[in-house]
């Protein structure tokens, strides 16, 4: 069996808290291996340098579905190792049956200082475990929006060394790409831990474009973001349920900072297509039509981007080149106005 069978082993450190027991550092080992007739199974096994103490893990691979995938690769995933703060580990993965030289393995220190934590999504809630800190006692955490710094998001927690737990609950209201965690050691000048838990989360990727919001007065449809996002945001027309949402000409914006269309009508079909390097999204504010919708306008869609907001006028029509430009395809509904 040729050694390429095992292609990469990754091993990183985890916390999991259990409300009853408190909180425990664990070691987890992914393996990406490329599927061989005669490979049956993985064992993973991890070995203290301090103490000797060994732990291993096998994983199974089905042989139905082994004759099927042969070549193909996958990614494996064992279960929890306990490990301590501090610990010197080395990590070894071997296929099943065990061929001579097929091998991978890697050394892992367990870092003391180094933040780790575990999110209850149920009580909307960070869990911390604090390190002690060397040459002090004392030793804080917060959460805090990343934007150009980082903001806070309520008052830094201060852990002393009296403390009997070490574990942190740190609630937040929304789960947000630049929501980040961060800690730092209570002496000058300290260096300071971050980490950002929902940064490459898809679900916190979608709250960022639902904050559009329509000021019936001014008639302006805005969106401001609640994280920093590199992109487009432009209008767009879609005929139907379902159906590919048409730019609107001339309604391109960046989205660095607060996006604004004024004069705008509460229209069903309208939408805003957001579109960035992460993908592109599409929100419809007045799908549900729960925006009430101002009176005596005629205005169709809007008269142009603006990063201030203008004044309605229900005599004002927006530019022929500025209305919705939807080519007649029957039976698709055209706008009216």
């Amino acid at each position: 069996m040729s050694r390429s069978v095992l292609e990469a082993l990754t091993s990183y450190t985890a916390m999991q808290c259990i409300p009853s027991d408190g909180c425990s550092l664990f070691l987890r080992v992914r393996a990406s291996i490329t599927l061989h007739e005669h490979l049956r199974g993985l064992e993973a096994c991890t070995v203290s340098l301090d103490t000797q103490e060994t732990q291993c893990q096998s994983v199974w691979v089905a042989r139905a579905s082994h004759r099927q995938q042969v070549g193909q690769q996958l990614q494996v995933y064992f279960g929890c190792f306990a490990v301590s703060v501090a610990q010197h580990l080395y990590v070894t993965l071997r296929t099943i049956p065990h061929f001579c030289g097929v091998q991978l393995d890697q050394k892992h220190l367990v870092e003391a200082g180094k933040l780790s934590y575990w999110v209850d999504r149920r009580r909307k809630a960070i869990l911390v475990q604090v390190p002690r800190a060397s040459g002090s006692p004392d030793y804080y955490v917060r959460l805090c929006h990343k934007r150009f710094t980082c903001e806070d998001v309520g008052a830094p927690v201060q852990v002393t060394a009296n403390n009997v737990s070490r574990v942190v609950s740190l609630p937040y209201s929304q789960e947000l790409p630049c929501l980040c965690l961060e800690g730092w050691s209570a002496t000058p000048d300290a260096v300071r831990t971050q980490i950002c838990p929902f940064e490459n989360d898809t679900e916190a990727l979608e709250v960022l474009w639902d904050t559009v919001y329509y000021h019936p007065g001014s008639q302006t449809l805005s969106w401001e973001p609640t994280c920093p996002v590199s992109g487009h945001v432009s209008l767009c027309w879609r005929p139907g349920p379902g159906a590919g949402c048409r730019k609107l000409q001339r309604s391109s914006q960046l989205v660095h900072r607060r996006v604004q269309y004024p004069l705008v009508d509460t229209q069903p079909q309208l939408c805003l297509k957001f579109s960035t390097s992460w993908g592109s999204w599409v929100r419809c504010p007045f799908e549900q039509r729960h925006f009430p919708t101002p009176p005596t306008s005629r205005c169709t869609c809007v008269t142009g981007g603006s990063h201030s907001s203008l004044p309605a006028n229900p005599h004002s029509r927006p530019a022929r080149s500025l209305q919705p430009q939807v080519t007649p395809q029957p039976p698709l509904p055209l706008p009216s106005w």
